[in-house]
């Protein structure tokens, strides 16, 4: 066995670049959404049966499972990436742009596929030297509830697998270095659509009429106290209304509005609190106008939870070969990774994808949002690292 001081991370890297490359431009240019993964699937697997890695095709509906087994170690560590695109257009000038309308990589989950087929091919081809065993988990529909983290597991991914890494290429810092931060690092994102009901009418006379937009704007309002006023000021947390629907004539006063929006936290406790206080104020407010409110609030994925050991892991085999960042901090976007996290102890990782003078600054899901060329093989020499590192 090697330790990744034996090894030449940097030349392994190297040989399977363009590889990594031409993968990424490929899937990047045909986006599929959700567990629709079939293409994307179909060229992981063929890559990754190319170097002689057992695969498995079909895990958690379209997800891919491949195995490095190392004999005589008792332990296995996994490494996920996510396939799926978003249902929106690209707004970028790339060759390899989106030639599906309605369908687009603005998320990085084509560099994050890329990037762990090239590390599993490296990987392949030093099998002998690696310390334990190695699965990669190729996961569909992350973006969208119910994630494909839990058909997955129910399909056995985890089965025998000691600890789990993901990787999420990360705007938010230099291209270049790694984040990692210990405990809660995304949160939990709940979502919710209130429909209100009044009475409409004619707009000149709304003495007749029952009006829904000015309940739901109070609503608004006073949903804005939830943080400032109902939760621990040191606790993080977010109430916000993302979309208001109602009316369809200028002088008309509707019957029905409906609110949509999402509330976030990173403690159980403060988003039962929160979603309690959103439906106390619905139908406090609505009450007081007159209305009838109906809310629906759908709870999001977990929390997603960085193992201390497992970072501690993490920092030690990467930091050999890419800097880690001080500019690792929690943030309140969301993550079916904490399905696995809920499982075994896991690790999330930010990879450093900003460069402002590419214009590379765009955060996930924007319509502009571009994967840094430059952090492709920093991506595959982190996987190399933990990989290495893992005895």
């Amino acid at each position: 066995m090697a330790t990744i001081r034996e090894v030449d991370v940097q030349e392994l890297t190297t040989a399977v670049m363009d590889q990594v490359i031409d993968l990424q431009r490929d899937i990047h240019s045909h986006p599929e959404i959700g567990f629709d993964t079939v293409r994307t699937a179909a060229l992981v697997a063929e890559n990754l049966r190319a170097v002689g890695i057992e695969t498995r095709e079909q895990i958690g509906k379209t997800g891919v499972v491949g195995d490095i087994e190392v004999s005589g170690s008792t332990r296995c560590i996994a490494f996920r990436a996510d396939m799926d695109a978003l249902p929106m257009d690209e707004e970028t000038d790339l060759p390899h742009r989106s030639t599906i309308p309605g369908a687009a990589h603005m998320c990085g989950h084509d560099a994050h596929t890329s990037m762990l087929v090239g590390a599993a091919t490296a990987l392949a081809g030093i099998r002998d030297r690696l310390p334990c065993s190695i699965r990669f988990i190729f996961q569909p529909n992350e973006e969208a509830l119910p994630g494909g983290a839990p058909a997955m597991i129910a399909d056995g991914c985890l089965e025998g697998v000691d600890r789990i890494f993901g990787m999420h290429v990360w705007p938010q810092f230099d291209t270049g270095k790694i984040g990692i931060v210990e405990g809660p690092t995304m949160a939990q994102p709940d979502t919710f659509s209130i429909e209100i009901t009044g009475q409409g009418g004619h707009a000149a006379v709304p003495h007749a009429c029952i009006d829904p937009i000015v309940c739901g704007s109070q609503i608004i309002s006073s949903a804005q106290h939830i943080v400032s006023r109902n939760i621990d000021p040191r606790s993080a947390c977010v109430v916000t209304f993302t979309q208001f629907h109602g009316g369809s004539a200028d002088n008309v006063i509707p019957e029905k509005i409906e609110l949509r929006g999402t509330i976030r936290s990173f403690d159980t406790e403060v988003g039962e609190s929160a979603r309690r206080r959103l439906t106390e104020i619905v139908e406090g407010v609505a009450t007081a106008h007159g209305c009838r409110a109906q809310v629906q609030i759908t709870e999001g994925y977990p929390v997603t939870f960085n193992d201390p050991e497992a970072c501690e892991e993490a920092r030690r085999s990467i930091s050999v070969e890419v800097p880690l960042s001080d500019e690792g901090t929690p943030v309140l976007g969301g993550e079916d990774f904490a399905y696995y996290g809920q499982k075994i102890p896991a690790a999330f990782l930010f990879l450093g994808n900003r460069d402002e003078s590419q214009g590379i600054v765009h955060f996930c899901h924007h319509p502009r949002f571009q994967v840094d060329d430059q952090a492709l093989p920093i991506g595959v020499r982190t996987w190399l690292a933990l990989a290495l590192g893992a005895g």
